[in-house]
């Protein structure tokens, strides 16, 4: 498993079962180290179990990032209740390591495979990470963005970013 996917799943089980925030390791990785935003996705049975992410950094450094989002993937997604000690040894982790969002200028740029988008208008703001089942499009990936933003999704007038991720299983 790798370093950070183990920093989740260890974050997250310490806080279910004893409501303790870990610290992170002693002798962090050059990735650890780094800050950059990181998303951090549950699932079970192959299903979305939660998913909550910073698409830049808010503490010192990627473990600290990894340990936070990753408590609040599993308690604090507004879509889904709340993880329990029983569901812990059913959960898969997966941690992305995100660049710095770029401005696009035109959507010839984007590709949803590879590349992860911010669609922001306002103070709207909604964002879809790369390479996700069942969306294949670059049009299907603004339309999802957009709706989670809350901005209509033929709605053309916004700014878009694209991203790329390190993916961690």
């Amino acid at each position: 498993m790798h370093p950070l996917v183990e920093l989740a799943r260890r974050a997250v089980e310490a806080y279910i079962r004893e409501k303790r925030i870990i610290t992170p390791p002693e002798n962090l990785t050059e990735e650890m180290k780094a800050r950059a935003g990181v998303f951090v996705s549950l699932k079970k049975g192959g299903q979305l179990r939660g998913c909550i992410g910073t698409f830049l950094p808010t503490t010192n450094n990627v473990a600290e990032e990894v340990i936070k989002n990753a408590i609040s993937a599993a308690t604090q997604d507004p879509r889904f209740f709340p993880v329990q000690e029983e569901e812990l040894d059913e959960i898969t982790y997966s941690v992305d390591v995100l660049s710095e969002p770029e401005k696009v200028e035109d959507i010839s740029q984007l590709d949803a495979k590879k590349y992860g988008v911010i669609v922001t208008k306002g103070s709207l703001k909604g964002l879809l990470l790369p390479d996700l089942e069942g969306v294949d499009t670059v049009e299907e990936q603004l339309r999802i963005a957009k709706l989670k933003a809350g901005i209509d999704p033929d709605d053309e007038d916004c700014e878009i970013y694209r991203f790329s991720v390190k993916r961690y299983k």
